[in-house]
């Protein structure tokens, strides 16, 4: 939204420009060809707003996604290590009984 506002900001300040230097800011100046700009400004700007937005959606969800997976893979790392732990206190067990037979 920050990169959409500023090439908005950016098309305004060309505009305001170019109908400065073309009219001296007077209303009986402005023509058709005045209005016909203004509103191809404004498809410019939607257009150009739009791939700005849809690239930075985009991004968005890509490190929305990367997030995820780093948390699912935190996830698993501690059920393994759990397993691990487990694992090693059955095997110190079962060394333990087999150096200490009861009979």
């Amino acid at each position: 939204m920050k990169g959409i506002s500023i090439t908005g900001l950016i098309l305004l300040a060309i505009s305001a420009l170019l109908f400065y230097l073309t009219t001296d800011f007077t209303v009986e100046k402005i023509t058709i060809s005045h209005v016909m700009g203004v509103m191809a400004g404004i498809g410019i700007g939607l257009i150009i707003g739009g791939m700005i937005g849809y690239v930075s959606k985009g991004s968005a969800i890509k490190a929305e996604q990367q997030r995820r997976e780093f948390k699912q893979l935190q996830k698993d790392k501690e059920e393994l290590e759990k397993q691990a732990a487990i694992i090693a206190k059955r095997e110190a067990e079962l060394e333990y009984q087999n150096k200490n037979p009861q009979i």
